[in-house]
């Protein structure tokens, strides 16, 4: 009869606290579909402000010179060495944006749920913050300043997605303080980085990378105006708590029951 103990195979811990549980699908999509519709009815109701917008935007591009910021032209130049790199660049802002925004919204739906409502509450905070900038500071892009020598490069090259100022009833061209190209591609960036583990995560940093050097030498933002979306990113993010993430369950060892005392036939005889 042996009387050491011996235990079994490892037991299965019980699992630790799921992450939340995926939200449903359709409130999701009335509920971002909402958001993107206040956030354009915004965009109309700042619009008007014609003369406050260019007189503002001259105080932002003299603000750049006296911090001696690179001037935007520096981007620009690099840009129209060729028509197809600016074409390209063209493409990028107007194709880029929304899109890459939704599939990251998506991809974090269907794998990181938990991640999701946290990367959609950031989205949601940092764009109602610019909105209110939007009211509050109208802004003209630097392609409408002349005092700046920066072209409109979707109009002499294409594709556009805006019209004349004055008569363009879809977007609102004078609410470029912050660039919310900017502030979404950093948080596609940092979303992405946050919940991956490879050692190539890193490299999401080219799309904002990207999106700056394309907004700038466009002439569609101001240097400033991708600083400050980065900083109301900042703000949205230290506000939002970011879900933990979930130890994987560990296996802890179950005592074996002690070894049954076998008769042998014929014992004692």
């Amino acid at each position: 009869m042996r009387t050491d103990e011996e235990f079994e195979e490892p037991e299965p811990a019980p699992p630790g606290p799921r992450t939340r549980d995926r939200p449903p699908l359709v409130r999701e999509l009335l509920l971002v579909a909402g958001l993107f519709l206040v956030y354009k009815l915004g965009r109309q109701l700042a619009a008007g402000h014609t003369a406050e917008a260019y007189r503002n935007s001259r105080e932002v591009w003299d603000l750049e010179r006296a911090l001696h910021l690179p001037g935007e032209g520096v981007v620009q130049s690099s840009l129209l060495h060729g028509d197809t790199l600016v074409q390209l660049a063209n493409t990028y802002y107007a194709a880029v944006h929304f899109p890459a925004t939704a599939a990251f919204l998506v991809w974090l739906y269907l794998r990181r749920p938990g991640h999701y409502i946290w990367a959609r509450r950031a989205l949601a905070a940092v764009t109602a913050a610019a909105l209110v900038l939007h009211l509050t500071y109208p802004l003209a892009p630097p392609r409408l300043l002349p005092v700046t020598g920066l072209v409109d490069t979707a109009r002499l090259y294409g594709p556009s997605v805006y019209g004349p100022p004055d008569a363009d009833q879809l977007s609102n061209q004078f609410a470029a303080m912050p660039s919310l190209h900017f502030g979404w591609a950093l948080m596609v960036a940092l979303g992405l980085i946050a919940v991956t583990r490879s050692v190539w995560r890193w490299l999401w940093l080219l799309h904002p990378l990207v999106t700056l050097l394309v907004i700038v030498g466009t002439a569609n933002h101001f240097w400033l105006d991708a600083i400050a979306a980065a900083a109301l990113l900042g703000l949205a993010l230290a506000a939002v708590r970011r879900p933990r993430r979930v130890p994987a369950p560990t296996a802890v060892p179950r005592p074996r029951r002690p070894a049954r005392r076998r008769t042998l036939v014929g014992a004692g005889r």
